[in-house]
């Protein structure tokens, strides 16, 4: 990777912009483009199975969703996106959207109902192994579907009404299903692209799209380009094109930024916090973010939950804070701070005493016996360095040697998939601002909960939560939850939540700044 880091560098330094020519990399006019960075090659744009913060900082700006969120507002209130309007039964378990009737997708083919339902039903599809398809398991029928119960697809609850209305039956109240259509991996579908162009749908030549961007080039592992789409359904976005660099050393893109080359850096090393604070372009805001550790619960030692509990009552989150040196929050809740279900006083304290006599109980009750472990991130540098301080917490506390090891995030998130990884460093951003997006990951049905822990009565209770309409009914049930996968099961140790920081660049206006960190750019502006 840093070969293809020297090429990027390389690259920019010989690009000549003369007073005549404001001409950049790929033939754009830097008066109309905007420059900005993502730490890696996104995995995959196909919105059915992608799981990254990465890849869907490329999807919210090509693709579209049924409902939008209105960043202006506190509470993140609903808009209008693909849908003009939904409305629900009394009891919330039947949901009526009605779509746009003005709606083509970049090839100009009109939108309709029916490529929603195939966007859903994929998604559900077993043989898409989509690790979202738990999003949907609300809908009657589509966990039954998705795990191969029922075979046929017109088993499950959504209705085609007509070209332009769609129909939802669920098995139960829930009164946040809207927010779902947000969220890319719920996005329609074109199947005849995808049959057409197999796993090579996603390639700029093939892709079709509904947002206020095409996806006109993928230079992979260098740079994606991003252009304005002209039948956009909405207004059409301010800039008419999007340089999305990839480059994976923060310090490389920090270079750039001031070299004048890029025109935001969205991810700042901890380590030089305190000096970028104190220049103009700096910027940051609140983030729904819980960072966290897991276990494998089918792997040594992390099968014990005593030996789970011991690693979490040893390691000092104050600590981590500290290191990392930014405004981020020490977390035990595993619903961050600033949402509704956080619990400051859930979750397993640190207690060095403690986390002996749980050591003990394992079965490690002398330095003999202390096995070795393994923790696995993805590499970047402020993962680095909390995991070098938790290696060194550990040593401290309990004796244990820990080896720290990085991937990049392809091969990380592989990995995770196929079992290889015993204790791993986990990000969860908001996908929807309520806590059942938080408690739902670590079901037993989850696709993303990598730690393969399973619990009856945490399933239940998170699935009793989501269809309760009275708040403080709601919330008890999620602190119930929340007892039992920190405190009772422990597959999993809160860590942080996190505040964002980043550079934005003199001549950018409007850049996007929110809780959910969804970088959708058709409302940036340029100054000339």
């Amino acid at each position: 990777m840093r070969s293809i880091l020297l090429i990027i560098v390389g690259a920019f330094l010989s690009i000549s912009c003369t007073k005549k020519s404001s001409k950049i990399e790929y033939g754009l006019d830097l008066n109309e483009t905007l420059r900005v960075t993502v730490l890696t090659e996104p995995p995959t744009l196909d919105h059915n199975k992608s799981t990254d913060t990465t890849s869907s900082k490329i999807l919210y700006n090509i693709m579209a969703g049924l409902t939008a969120y209105n960043y202006e507002d506190p509470e993140l209130s609903l808009l209008p996106g693909l849908a003009e309007s939904w409305s629900s039964s009394k009891d919330a378990k039947e949901w009526t959207f009605r779509l746009r009737k003005d709606v083509k997708w970049t090839d100009g083919v009109p939108f309709k109902a029916q490529q929603v339902k195939d966007g859903w039903l994929r998604l559900l599809d077993p043989k898409t192994a989509s690790e979202y398809a738990y999003f949907l398991h609300g809908i009657k029928n589509a966990q039954d579907y998705n795990m191969g119960k029922t075979k046929d697809p017109n088993d499950v609850g959504i209705t085609v009404v007509d070209d332009h209305t769609i129909k939802v039956e669920l098995e139960e109240t829930m009164s946040y299903f809207p927010y779902l259509m947000t969220h890319p991996s719920t996005y329609p579908v074109r199947l005849d692209v995808i049959q057409k162009h197999g796993d090579n749908w996603t390639e700029p030549e093939n892709i079709q799209g509904l947002g206020p961007y095409t996806l006109k080039v993928w230079d992979h592992d260098k740079a994606l380009v991003l252009e304005r789409n002209p039948n956009f359904y909405g207004k059409p976005a301010a800039i008419k094109n999007v340089i999305v660099y990839i480059i994976n050393e923060l310090s490389t893109a920090i270079n750039l930024f001031d070299a004048g080359k890029l025109d935001s850096v969205d991810e700042l090393p901890k380590s030089e916090l305190a000096a970028l604070k104190n220049r103009p372009e700096y910027k940051y805001h609140s983030f729904l973010i819980l960072q966290y550790y897991g276990f494998n619960v089918e792997q040594e030692p992390f099968d014990n939950e005593n030996f789970r509990k011991a690693i979490a009552h040893a390691i000092d989150k104050t600590e981590i804070i500290k290191v990392l040196g930014g405004n981020d929050i020490a977390m035990n809740s595993w619903v961050p701070a600033g949402m509704f279900g956080y619990e400051p006083d859930m979750g397993l304290q640190f207690d060095v005493e403690k986390a002996k006599e749980y050591l003990a109980k394992a079965g490690y009750d002398s330095e003999e016996k202390l096995p070795k472990i393994a923790l696995a991130f993805n590499t970047n540098e402020n993962h680095q360095k909390v995991a070098e301080n938790v290696q060194a917490q550990l040593k401290k506390n309990l004796g244990i040697t820990m080896e720290v090891k990085n991937e990049e995030w392809k091969v990380y998130l592989a990995n995770l998939k196929a079992n290889k990884h015993g204790m791993y460093r986990m990000g969860w951003v908001a996908d929807y601002p309520d806590p059942d997006n938080f408690l739902n990951l670590m079901t037993s049905y989850s696709q993303n909960n990598r730690s393969r822990w399973k619990n009856k009565d945490y399933d239940k209770l998170v699935e009793q939560a989501a269809a309760e309409l009275d708040k403080q009914k709601r919330k008890d049930l999620y602190r119930e939850a929340q007892k039992i996968l920190l405190e009772q099961d422990t597959p999993v140790i809160p860590l942080f939540t996190s505040v964002h920081h980043l550079l934005v660049g003199d001549r950018v206006e409007n850049y996007p700044m929110n809780v959910l960190n969804n970088l959708e750019f058709k409302n940036v502006r340029l100054k000339q």
